[in-house]
């Protein structure tokens, strides 16, 4: 790379200095340079900071962009004025110069090689900065406000579409934590009748003045019914356990035993037979039977509400523990995280959602942690999860995996959904574009997404759609300085 003066006879060749004053275009002259490349000679690279406006003198230039993983070209040309870094330079020079004094310093958003020995015209942000506010300040003022309008605009939508993700989960999380909390609520009520009937059958029992030895083997009975209730047996069929039910309830009310249709539901659902209820019958005698049996299946039912209950605040414990996972309320910002828990607590969050949804998990077991923000991930997860869910209309198959490729960790999502429509295929990353029916998406979704895989975590984000369902994947580098 060689660095030469520019005169102003050439600076006017230029179209988008042709109509500047002689004063004007050697004020540019003097604080710009004209730089020379080779051929393939990278220009500026994605991402550095926006230092400087690039004109394109002679030659050629290609711009490119990362995109999953790999280099696409965005445009070629060798046309004489073509320029590259406008924008960001001139945003990024803002709060030098008294536009936004909070404007970050903004970084060049693709890379451009010269394609050719090439010239290129180099002028510093900050002049470009204000040259724009000196020369053309009405322009400026316009410029200014549509810039702010359009942050604000986006940030407050951002915002809306953030709380509506977030009510959107919390309705999913109060739906699933309503249905265990409510059968908590119910069996401890139905647990405390039967456990006041139970003692009342117990003082029947004794008062029957039953000898020890009975009521040892009647309590032995009990043990051995809880136990056989609680072992592991093939299901019945509907028609298989109404039969059962049937045959112990004529079996009931061959004893004598009154309000036999109560009482077989119970023993058929222990999994207790005809042969269990003869022996039982026959040794407590016909005065303790109906006694003794009420007790037992008042025994059996408690067994089966606090099995409920456990299995409700199980399920209320599980879904506290998504939550937290999710979130990653008590763990730092940044650090190595294992992609799979934070998938499966997406999927625990969206469970209201997917509940007529099969979905499909092929984790790899050898896939290293990600340095990431794992908050933010899951944001990911939850907007791709969701779309998917969507395009299947609820119904249907969701395939998650996850596997390595090469210095990279790669998470794919994939519906069985009619696929994206061919006019939004290229526009599908972009601001505000959704196709789903107005008022049902704001079009952040897919944009967030990707600004958080490819920005804050310099990976890359892509799809590939069909009639047979949409796959996207996310690419994430496993070192802290890949990609």
């Amino acid at each position: 790379m060689t660095t030469v003066d520019i005169d102003i006879a050439e600076l006017r060749s230029l179209f988008l200095f042709e109509a500047l004053s002689d004063e004007q275009l050697a004020w540019i002259a003097e604080r710009a340079e004209v730089r020379a490349f080779d051929t393939g000679t990278a220009v500026l690279r994605e991402g550095e900071p926006a230092e400087a406006l690039w004109v394109l003198l002679d030659g050629g230039l290609r711009l490119t962009r990362r995109a999953a993983g790999e280099e696409a070209t965005l445009n070629e040309t060798d046309q004489r004025g073509a320029y590259a870094g406008a924008t960001r330079a001139y945003t990024g020079a803002l709060g030098g110069v008294g536009g936004f004094p909070d404007t970050p310093t903004a970084g060049y958003p693709h890379s451009m090689v010269a394609t050719r020995p090439s010239r290129f015209l180099r002028l510093p942000a900050t002049d470009f900065a204000t040259l724009v506010h000196e020369w053309f300040p009405m322009a400026v003022h316009l410029l200014d406000g549509l810039y702010t309008g359009i942050r604000n605009s986006e940030a407050t939508v951002r915002q809306r579409e953030h709380l509506a993700q977030l009510g959107h989960l919390a309705a999913n999380l109060a739906h699933e934590l309503n249905n265990p909390a409510a059968a908590t609520v119910r069996a401890t009520a139905q647990l405390r009748t039967r456990v006041a009937g139970m003692r009342h059958k117990l003082g029947l029992i004794a008062d029957q003045n039953l000898d020890r030895a009975l009521l040892a083997r009647l309590v032995a009975r009990q043990e051995a019914a809880v136990e056989r209730a609680a072992k592991q047996r093939a299901p019945l069929t509907a028609i298989e356990e109404s039969d059962l039910e049937d045959t112990l309830s004529d079996q009931l009310d061959g004893l004598g035993v009154a309000g036999s249709y109560e009482l077989a539901p119970v023993f058929a659902a222990a999994g207790l037979d005809p042969a269990w209820l003869a022996e039982v019958a026959g040794e407590v005698g016909p005065d303790a039977q109906d006694g003794a049996l009420r007790w037992l299946a008042y025994t059996l039912e408690t067994e089966a509400l606090m099995d409920e209950i456990e299995d409700a605040s199980t399920r209320i414990s599980t879904l506290v523990a998504a939550v937290k996972q999710y979130s990653h309320l008590d763990q730092a910002t940044h650090q190595e995280v294992d992609l799979r828990p934070g998938l499966d607590s997406t999927v625990v969050m969206l469970g209201h959602k997917l509940a007529q949804v099969q979905v499909e998990r092929d984790y790899d077991p050898q896939l290293p942690p990600v340095p990431a923000y794992a908050s933010e991930l899951n944001q990911v997860w939850t907007n791709l999860i969701d779309n998917a869910t969507d395009a299947m209309a609820g119904h249907g198959v969701l395939e998650l995996r996850t596997y390595r490729e090469g210095d990279f960790a790669v998470v794919t999502i994939t519906d069985h959904g009619p696929g994206i429509v061919e006019e939004v295929r290229s526009r599908v990353f972009e601001p505000f574009v959704t196709t789903k029916p107005a008022g049902q998406g704001s079009g952040l979704g897919l944009d967030s997404a990707r600004r958080i895989v490819e920005r804050r975590h310099g990976g890359a984000l892509s799809f590939t759609t069909g009639p047979e369902g949409t796959t996207f994947t996310v690419r994430l580098p496993l070192s802290a300085g890949g990609g």
